[in-house]
């Protein structure tokens, strides 16, 4: 935060003390009285970084996936998603807010009954690794007896997508799926593997559609990575 003051370093009001008034008698007045005002100090957000430097970011990346290999991922899913699923009536669960994105270009590709909801869950928190999982929303419809598929943007260490399938099994789901537009390919031994896959990235820092660097560029249709240093 920093402080913005306003125009004029301060200012002086003057008034008379005591100033009275009897019915049919002059105004007596007192002794006048000055007052010194400073200037009001009022805190303004800071923003994270400049336009040049989010520019800069995007600059300096190297698309991985272009929105053509996307939107062919995504056609891919919809028709192994619908395959295994168009009966079942299932709750889809994009994770926010890095699925919304993901969820937004796959849903109009299936073409059969399910309801949505969302969760939210995080890890990141506008950084570039990992951390403790933050449980900010739980889905709002019954997943007692259901089968449910969650939507994920990246299954990077896996840890997040595990945490939410124990969570919705706990809760009472019947039958929990992933899909996941991008895995990345980063040699660990993940806690889960997610059924449906739309791309295999590097084990780099991925960003665009929906995937952010820093909270930015989530708005991207293609995929890019960070150089690496």
């Amino acid at each position: 935060m920093q402080d913005r003051a306003y125009p004029g370093d301060a200012s002086v009001l003057s008034f008379r003390r005591g100033a009275q008034q009897r019915p049919g008698s002059r105004v007596r007045r007192g002794p006048v009285i000055r007052v010194k005002l400073h200037a009001l100090s009022v805190p303004f957000p800071r923003l994270p970084m400049s336009l040049p430097e989010a520019q800069d970011y995007l600059d300096n990346a190297e698309c991985i996936a272009s929105s053509e290999q996307v939107q062919f991922a995504l056609d891919r899913l919809a028709g192994e998603i619908s395959r295994e699923l168009a009966n079942d009536f299932p709750l889809v669960l994009p994770v926010m807010g890095g699925a919304v994105v993901f969820a937004g270009q796959l849903l109009p590709r299936l073409a059969f009954p399910l309801e949505f909801d969302y969760l939210h869950v995080t890890r990141y928190r506008g950084k570039t690794s990992g951390g403790e999982i933050e449980w900010r929303v739980l889905p709002g419809l019954n997943v007692v007896g259901r089968s449910v598929l969650v939507l994920d943007d990246i299954l990077d260490e896996g840890e997040t997508l595990a945490a939410v399938r124990e969570k919705l099994l706990e809760l009472g789901a019947t039958r929990v799926l992933s899909a996941v537009l991008t895995d990345k390919d980063n040699g660990l031994a993940k806690p889960i593997r997610a059924d449906f896959i739309g791309l295999s990235v590097p084990n780099r820092y991925v960003f665009g559609c929906g995937m952010d660097v820093y909270g930015l560029w989530r708005n991207l249709p293609a995929i890019y990575a960070l150089k690496e240093h």
